[in-house]
């Protein structure tokens, strides 16, 4: 009788799990062709850049800024060594309107993010949408969970090679500096890419893309340019918020460390409201060109809370280890730091 009910317990327990198995990758696998269909229709939608620069249809203005990123593209290879690709050689029409949602998430008393598992790429503490209601529906079940969530959208993003990214329109809009930042950051990410160590590889493209950037503002418009001041001036105000950011986080995480069980729910979450309010509010004291944009993008902080402190971690906690290794351990050749991460990769 006993086996029985012991066999019986096994044959539940196994059943259980595989259906749990069968419902997680029957999830997944929906997720994968919901993304596929609409990077799919993004690659399919696109047109050359020579069929834009012969429309007359097509601004003159956003006319020299493909040829801009052709020369971005170029000089990425060339001069700092990272992998030729079919990347950015198409162009797609967002008609104004974001292309992509990404999603985060962190637990709301400890600095730790929410991660999703994919083939490929592993642990990825974010997850992408084409529609916003999709987004929009997980984010609900996210707080419905006690999680802190961010939901905005992305300027650009690499497909690590399985499709020919494009040239996304609304990519033209933006300055020089950031237009080269950002193309030379997803040729980064479809050069060297670490799987299950997304903060590595979104800190190492952020620093490549900003050295990059300079380097090929400086070759291109030369020392004295607008383009080449005004990118200095928008890094200047860069490090000195995103380490400000950053100190927050410390200072968040100091906090969270001294919870203890006597206290409640609420004043846990008055105390961690107050110090964000008080973080915010710091950014006016902050020596910055542009004070009102990182006031606003500040805000974000009071309600996303952890999901917003948690993308600085994601993209620029590492730089200062960055500098020292491109300084100390390359002399300052960004060539020869992109190959000596390249061997890192294993």
């Amino acid at each position: 009788m006993n086996v029985k009910i012991t066999f019986k317990f096994l044959f539940d327990t196994c059943l259980v799990v595989l259906i749990a198995i069968s419902m997680f990758y029957n999830q997944l696998l929906i997720y994968a062709i919901k993304m596929g269909k609409g990077q799919l229709h993004i690659v399919m939608n696109t047109r050359t850049i020579d069929e834009c620069l012969k429309d007359a249809q097509f601004p003159d203005s956003l006319k020299r800024k493909l040829l801009l990123i052709q020369e971005i593209r170029r000089y990425a290879i060339d001069s700092l060594g990272l992998n030729n690709s079919p990347n950015y050689r198409n162009v797609y029409d967002q008609r104004n309107k974001p292309a992509i949602w990404v999603l985060t998430a962190c637990e709301p008393f400890d600095l730790k993010v929410k991660g999703w598992k994919f083939p490929v790429v592993g642990l990825v503490p974010y997850k992408g949408f084409f529609k916003k209601e999709e987004a929009q529906q997980e984010q609900a079940i996210l707080l419905m969970d006690g999680y802190d969530t961010k939901l905005g959208t992305t300027s650009g993003w690499s497909t690590l090679g399985w499709f020919k990214d494009p040239i996304l329109s609304n990519m033209l809009l933006q300055n020089e500096g950031n237009i080269a930042e950002l193309i030379i950051h997803e040729l980064t990410h479809a050069t060297i890419f670490i799987k299950d160590n997304v903060q590595h590889n979104e800190n190492l493209a952020n620093f490549v893309g900003e050295t990059g950037a300079r380097k090929f503002l400086l070759h291109r418009f030369g020392l004295n340019s607008i383009e080449y001041i005004r990118y200095l001036n928008q890094q200047q105000d860069e490090l000195t918020y995103n380490n400000y950011i950053l100190d927050g986080l410390k200072k968040l995480d100091s906090l969270y460390k001294s919870f203890n069980s006597q206290l409640s729910f609420h004043e846990k979450k008055e105390r961690k409201e107050k110090l964000i309010l008080t973080i915010v509010l710091g950014v006016s004291d902050l020596k910055l060109h542009n004070k009102f944009r990182y006031f606003k993008v500040s805000r974000q902080a009071i309600t996303c809370k952890n999901a917003f402190f948690m993308e600085f971690a994601r993209y620029d906690a590492q730089h200062d280890y960055f500098e020292q290794e491109f300084h100390k351990g390359a002399g300052g050749d960004i060539v020869k730091f992109i190959n000596q991460q390249k061997l890192q990769r294993y």
